[in-house]
């Protein structure tokens, strides 16, 4: 079976984990039996145990930050020579800032409530069975990921503050990365007195690896996989073991007739190029025709100073200025995530035909209205299905941090168990504890 799970990273070269001997296989499930294992010590693990655990990678992160650094500079050189995209080489990108914010992240996650042993709800029963219904780990976690080393962080802090112990393919892309990064988090593991097999990386088998993992049900609780649609569409097809599927970010803002301009086009331009290789950066702008003639030609101009390069359709490109150049939009822009510096613009005669440009090329992510109608705004919140609606801000926002949940493991654009971002509480499941007093059924 061919197995395509990094569409676009370099394949293995100088510098990537070298694959130790046997098959990928054996491998595999030698490190998820060593993660179930690893996970019984976490069912009895007390709050402060596993944050002072937490504060102890951050400063670890911190400390071996120029390590890091430099094997982060390895896989960006592998990235360059094998032309992987702007927008993957900067999520691929580390430097100490970006370590720093990292570590931060995970004393963030310390501050934060352990979801673990919540009673979600309970009763008595009218026979007198006390019943509760608490949350509890998934038990071991599998990640498949690529080009993200702070994924690696995000995903073993989430998972120790859960209760889990995690599995990670992180990708040829990033293989140097994470190797550093796992083996900091190991050590600072051990160093508290846990199990360094909390945290384990199988990028050293490759995509064999990968499918093994994939197929290793009954060891590997549940699998999150994390990329482009090539990867996610992947790892559902060919998993056996329970996949919560995060989703690609083919992301809308819409401006509707009533809308602001100065309330509207700092969101649009923070929408689409404060960060461009992300998920929940814009992809696409729909603007109200009534709104379009004092609105777009400003924006347009912004937006191409800011670098963007604008694919419209034909009533944009009547609207743009001159020296804006617009590249006529076909349907491949309205499908587009592009994780670039590129915007598709449509004008749409009303709310109505937003609402369906939405559903008929939405991925389900994020999609933004900027109105000063509250009608519309109630409408469209209704009407729209994707995990995350914006009303008047950033489709940016929706990211685990920015919303209070800590650091997130993905966004979830499915239906099943979570959906939006995944923090603490999407990594549990619950169980029944049932008391009684020599209760018997009748």
């Amino acid at each position: 079976m061919t197995t395509q799970l990094e569409p676009t990273a370099p394949s293995p070269a100088s510098g990537a984990v070298p694959a130790p001997a046997g098959t990928a296989e054996d491998a595999v499930l030698a490190v998820a039996r060593r993660a179930k294992v690893a996970a019984r010590s976490l069912a009895t693990a007390t709050r402060a145990t596993k944050d002072a655990a937490l504060h102890a990678m951050a400063d670890a992160l911190v400390d071996a930050a120029d390590a890091i650094v430099a094997a982060n500079a390895d896989d960006l050189a592998r990235g360059r020579e094998a032309g992987m995209s702007p927008g993957l080489l900067d999520r691929l990108a580390l430097d100490p800032t970006r370590i720093g914010a990292i570590a931060d992240a995970l004393r963030e996650l310390a501050g934060l409530p352990d979801p673990v042993g919540e009673v979600v709800r309970g009763q008595t029963l009218p026979n007198g069975l006390r019943l509760r219904q608490l949350r509890v780990p998934m038990g071991v976690v599998g990640m498949i990921y690529e080009a993200r080393p702070n994924v690696t962080v995000d995903a073993a802090g989430l998972a120790l503050k859960s209760g889990n112990a995690v599995v990670l393919r992180g990708g040829s892309a990033a293989a140097s990365s994470n190797e550093a990064i796992v083996g900091v988090l190991a050590r600072a593991l051990e160093a508290q007195g846990l199990p360094g097999d909390l945290v384990q990386s199988i990028d050293a088998w490759g995509r064999q690896g990968a499918v093994a993992l994939m197929h290793a049900r009954g060891l590997v609780d549940v699998l999150v996989p994390r990329g482009g649609a090539d990867l996610i569409a992947t790892v559902v097809r060919e998993s056996t073991v329970p996949v919560i599927e995060t989703g690609v970010g083919n992301v809308h803002v819409y401006v509707d007739a009533s809308a602001d301009p100065a309330v509207a086009l700092p969101i649009l331009l923070n929408a689409k190029t404060q960060r461009v290789g992300v998920c929940n950066a814009a992809e696409t702008l729909l603007v109200h025709r009534d709104a379009a003639e004092g609105f777009l030609p400003s924006a347009l101009t912004a937006l191409a100073e800011a670098g963007v390069t604008l694919h419209g359709d034909a009533r944009t490109q009547e609207l743009a200025p001159a020296d804006v150049p617009v590249v006529p939009a076909t349907e491949h822009d309205w499908a587009t995530e592009y994780l670039a510096l590129d915007l598709a613009v449509r004008v749409v005669d009303d709310l109505d035909e937003a609402l369906e440009h939405i559903r008929t090329w939405s991925s389900g992510h994020t999609e933004a209205i900027v109105t000063r109608d509250l009608a519309a705004s109630e409408r469209f919140v209704a009407e729209v299905d994707s995990a995350a609606v914006m009303v008047n801000a950033s489709t940016r926002f929706t990211d685990g941090g920015q919303l209070g949940l800590g650091a997130e493991i993905g966004i979830s654009t499915q239906k099943l168990h979570a959906r939006g971002p995944m923090g603490l509480a999407e990594l549990t499941t619950t169980k029944w504890v049932v008391h009684g007093d020599g209760h018997v059924r009748p």
